[in-house]
């Protein structure tokens, strides 16, 4: 292992942690306003891509339009990592919704299903 081969992993953590806090307090747009919680961030390899999973509340079009609000933010976002972290590049900021919550409440409930005995 090199010297710095955690180095994506240490930014990665930094940079979930100051998007936590530019989602608490530094942006300001509406569509922001639902509960959103940052789940993971993943830094790819060259850091010039940063993927940040969120997990949004909120009916379908609440959470439609908080994503279309965090693609608006990205080019904030981005250029607030840059200074907050002091990282040479900027790197492109893509935010993905995180559905695995959901995808396990599926996976339990067709568990459930098969584990209990057909009553026919």
């Amino acid at each position: 292992m090199t010297v710095g081969g955690h180095r994506p992993e240490r930014v990665a953590e930094e940079v979930r942690n100051e998007v936590s806090l530019m989602l608490a307090g530094a942006l300001k747009d509406p569509r922001l306003a639902l509960p959103l919680n940052v789940t993971e961030v993943r830094v790819a390899p060259g850091m010039r891509q940063v993927r940040v999973y969120v997990q949004l509340e909120g009916s379908e079009e609440e959470r439609a339009a908080a994503l279309e609000g965090l693609h608006a933010a990205a080019g904030f976002v981005r250029h607030e990592l840059v200074e907050r972290l002091q990282l040479r590049r900027a790197p492109e900021i893509l935010f993905i919704v995180d559905q695995s919550e959901e995808y396990g409440k599926r996976i339990d409930q067709l568990l459930e299903k098969v584990k209990q005995p057909d009553k026919s």
